[in-house]
């Protein structure tokens, strides 16, 4: 089989590939985009039935194309994945679906990588790890299969009818966390959850979604995690045309709260007495976004309408001021735990010195240490709004900025190679 070249290969094609592409064609860059499934498969089976994206359809989106619902709704995880189909067919971006990477090593004595694909080797001066940060769920090694629970992570939840009769415990607090969890106790179940630490803002406020007002205070440009932030969740959900996500509320219709899952012995499992301290900090970040959106209202004479609301507190509930430090998981009825515990980047086809000793990138802004490689779609990769559709976007803007960079370097070839004149040796110093 002939080996193929290009300029620049693209791995994914989710929207992190998607965009890269988009870029890439725009600067006249020659590439071809690689996915092992199709195009945006992680909206497409690696989600649970009811998921809708987080940022309504004005915000999470690229710029040259609209979703085809209302602006302000929230698109379902069908509308997600058509949507990239869309995009990719109007930018015709050179995908090719069903071929899987294995391998990326350097050439030797000459630019660019080697790939190794089940559709035959590719030769590229440039590599762009589009698969983004949802790659390997983590289930920790808590409890053992042979408690005869069913276990699985929060990517493998598809509805409560998949699930065995019984209770649920859902570990992890973020936007997974918090709605598979809300509907279960709608469908009927008793349920548990373990929340950790976790920022909680309100889902909108005085007419404006929460996206709009980290816009326009300019929080998605932060360019790192607040100290000590670093492992903090975002609980905020787009389920049933959206809400704010109050703990409190949530006890009230049912839930359990339980602090951090700890160890597990003998059908008993352990949870951290931080349950209150993490609920408070979570309603200190809600107040203090409420606090900084009153200000800029104000500042500019915004003319937006009262919301008292959104500060009411409810009334502790008694898992809160009683905190559950052990549980019986057989005598709670629970049969089924769902691991909401994210996910870690798997990039062990990549055969480079690119990463750290837990085998995360080594980069600037997607730029990696290894000369010619690339990584898109990572949290926090520039901005806060990074993990956002809109926000690889301009991610992928940057990189191909960089790539094309890089391509005029590698095509630069002198005018001349006649020995400079005498007065220019003497001028830059190489003669005395």
């Amino acid at each position: 089989m002939p080996i193929e070249e290009t300029d620049v290969l693209v791995v994914g094609a989710g929207q992190a590939g998607i965009a890269m592409s988009e870029h890439l064609h725009e600067r006249g860059i020659r590439h071809i985009v690689v996915e092992k499934d199709r195009i945006a498969e992680r909206w497409r089976t690696g989600r649970w039935d009811s998921l809708v994206a987080n940022g309504p359809a004005w915000h999470d989106r690229f710029p040259g194309l609209a979703f085809d619902v209302d602006a302000d709704a929230f698109a379902t995880k069908d509308d997600v994945a058509a949507y990239f189909d869309a995009y990719a067919a109007k930018i015709q971006a050179p995908v090719r679906t069903g071929v899987d990477v294995t391998a990326v090593r350097r050439l030797p004595g000459r630019p660019g990588f080697e790939v190794q694909t089940s559709a035959g080797v590719i030769r590229a001066r440039h590599v762009v790890a589009a698969t983004g940060p949802f790659q390997k769920p983590v289930v920790p090694a808590v409890v053992p299969d042979a408690a005869g629970i069913r276990q699985l992570h929060s990517s493998a939840y598809r509805n409560p009818r998949e699930l065995p009769e019984g209770g649920v415990l859902v570990v992890g607090a973020g936007s997974s966390g918090v709605q598979i969890a809300d509907e279960l106790r709608r469908a009927g179940r008793q349920v548990h959850i373990a929340v950790g630490p976790h920022d909680r803002p309100p889902r909108s406020y005085r007419d404006r979604d929460f996206c709009w007002w980290l816009g326009v205070l300019g929080k998605w440009e932060a360019s790192a995690p607040r100290p000590g932030a670093e492992h903090v969740t975002i609980a905020v959900s787009g389920a049933r045309g959206g809400h704010t996500v109050d703990f409190r509320r949530l006890a009230a219709e049912g839930i359990t709260l339980l602090g951090r899952a700890g160890a597990y012995e003998d059908g008993v499992m352990r949870f951290a007495p931080d349950l209150a301290k993490n609920i408070a900090a979570g309603d200190a970040n809600h107040r203090e976004l409420l606090d900084e959106a009153d200000a800029y209202i104000e500042r500019n004479g915004l003319d937006l309408p009262e919301e008292p609301e959104a500060r009411i507190v409810l009334p502790d509930p008694p898992c809160l001021t009683e905190p559950i430090l052990e549980l019986d998981l057989a005598a709670a009825g629970i049969t089924t735990i769902i691991w909401a515990t994210g996910f870690a980047v798997d990039y062990s086809w990549i055969e480079l010195d690119a990463f750290d000793e837990r085998g995360r990138p080594r980069h600037q802004r997607g730029v990696s240490v290894e000369l010619g490689l690339y990584f898109l779609g990572l949290p926090w990769q520039s901005r806060r709004g990074s993990s956002f559709i809109w926000g690889v976007w301009h991610d992928a803007r940057y990189l191909a900025d960089q790539i094309q960079i890089q391509c005029g370097y590698s095509a630069y070839a002198p005018t001349s190679t006649a020995a400079p004149a005498e007065g220019a040796l003497l001028a830059t110093g190489a003669l005395s």
